[in-house]
């Protein structure tokens, strides 16, 4: 089975976090969802998270992915942790996914993976970085890496990722079930 990280951090967004748990287990994809500390994470407008285990906890299994949900000041914490430091490089090293949206891809640029790659981010933050590749998609996918805007294009972060890891096929039939417009993505 297809296995995802998601590390969260106080100060992440809410929705980001939510929607790629929410939308990768529809499809199937076995989603840890792992706070940097044990107990419930207080995302950016206050919303608390209850975290399946703890990243060191989590760091014991192996994945197919790491998605790094965006929001301030949480994609900075999650840029100062040396566990997630460790996890993303593993990860690109070995040539699996990694997936960053709004803020998040901050910290893929702090880890070197987006040298030499096209990323978007939320309008401003690839710029503050001095990432030179910078896509105004609502989705991005270079290799293996998928970033994303913002809230606001979550969900199409998320139905990328599905695809990426389980095909066309298995996105579409989830995109399907949302009911949702596919004109909107």
């Amino acid at each position: 089975m297809t296995r995802v990280l998601v590390p969260l951090a106080d100060g992440c967004e809410e929705l980001e976090a939510v929607t790629i748990i929410d939308l990768l287990r529809r499809a199937g994809i076995e989603v840890v969802a792992a706070g940097l500390n044990d107990g419930p994470v207080t995302a950016s407008r206050g919303v608390r998270i209850l975290p399946d285990m703890t990243l060191d906890e989590a760091l014991e299994g192996d994945y197919d992915m790491v998605a790094l949900p965006g929001g301030l000041p949480g994609s900075d914490t999650l840029a100062a942790d040396a566990r997630v430091n460790r996890i993303l490089a593993k990860m690109n090293e070995s040539g699996r996914f990694v997936g960053a949206v709004c803020a998040a891809p901050k910290v893929l640029v702090r880890n070197g993976i987006l040298d030499g790659k096209q990323a978007t981010a939320y309008p401003g933050v690839l710029q503050a970085e001095q990432h030179p590749n910078i896509s105004d998609d609502a989705v991005t996918l270079d290799g293996q890496v998928i970033t994303s805007r913002s809230a606001g294009t979550v969900m199409d972060f998320a139905l990328a990722i599905i695809e990426a890891l389980e095909g066309r096929d298995l996105r579409d039939e989830v995109e399907q079930s949302l009911a949702r417009d596919s004109r909107s993505g």
